[in-house]
C-alpha cells in the first residue's frame, strides 16, 4: 500500500470512529486530524471538507443477497441473515452505525442513506415482488430492518441485543417473508 493510501485509510478510520461516537455535527476536521495523527490541512487535501469526508467514511455496500437464488419460502430469513452478517460479521465496519445515526439528524446523510437503499435494496426487492408492490414492500422491509438496526446496534436495547442470532433470523425473517410474499 502506498503511503498516500495508508494516510487516506488512517483518516477514514479516524473519521468513522468520531462520526460514530459524536455524530456528524460534533465531529470536526481538527478532531479527525488529531485522531489520525496528521495536520488538519491533510484531511482537507485528501477529502476537501467535512461533507466529502463523511461521504467517503460512510460509503456503504449492503451486500444484499440475490433472492432469485433463494427458495421463495426462505427469502425473509435470507435477507435477515445477510443483514445480521453485515452488521455483526467479521467484515462489519463502523460505516453502518455512523450512517444510521447521522441520517436521523443530518439531511446530507439522510439523502445518502436513502440513495443507498434505492440503489441496492430496490433491485433486490424488484427481482421478487410484482411491480405494483415493490414500493410498499421496500418501505416495510426497510422500516423493519432499520428498526432492528436502531434497537440492536445504535440504542443497544438490552432485550434486543440479548436475542440470539438464530431467533432474530427466524422471527424477523418471518415478518420480512410476509412483506416479500405479500401476506
Amino acid at each position: 500500500m502506498k503511503r498516500s493510501e495508508a494516510t487516506r485509510e488512517r483518516i477514514l478510520e479516524a473519521a468513522r470512529g468520531l462520526f460514530c461516537e459524536h455524530g456528524f455535527e460534533r465531529t470536526t476536521i481538527r478532531a479527525v486530524a488529531a485522531a489520525a495523527s496528521i495536520a488538519p490541512a491533510m484531511v482537507i487535501r485528501y477529502f476537501g471538507g467535512k461533507e466529502a469526508l463523511f461521504a467517503a467514511a460512510t460509503e456503504i455496500d449492503l451486500r444484499v443477497p440475490d433472492l432469485a437464488e433463494v427458495a421463495p419460502d426462505r427469502r425473509g430469513e435470507a435477507v435477515v441473515a445477510r443483514f445480521l452478517e453485515r452488521w455483526e460479521g467479521p467484515q462489519a465496519g463502523e460505516e453502518l452505525p455512523v450512517m444510521l445515526r447521522a441520517a436521523a439528524s443530518h439531511e446530507g446523510a439522510r439523502a445518502k442513506y436513502l440513495d443507498s437503499l434505492d440503489r441496492q435494496v430496490r433491485p433486490m426487492i424488484a427481482g421478487v415482488c410484482p411491480p405494483d408492490r415493490v414500493d410498499a414492500c421496500m418501505a416495510l422491509c426497510c422500516a423493519q430492518l432499520a428498526g432492528l438496526a436502531l434497537t440492536r446496534y445504535v440504542l443497544r436495547v438490552p432485550g434486543v441485543v440479548a436475542l440470539p442470532r438464530d431467533e432474530v433470523v427466524r422471527r424477523v425473517g418471518a415478518v420480512v417473508q410476509g412483506y416479500l410474499a405479500g401476506d
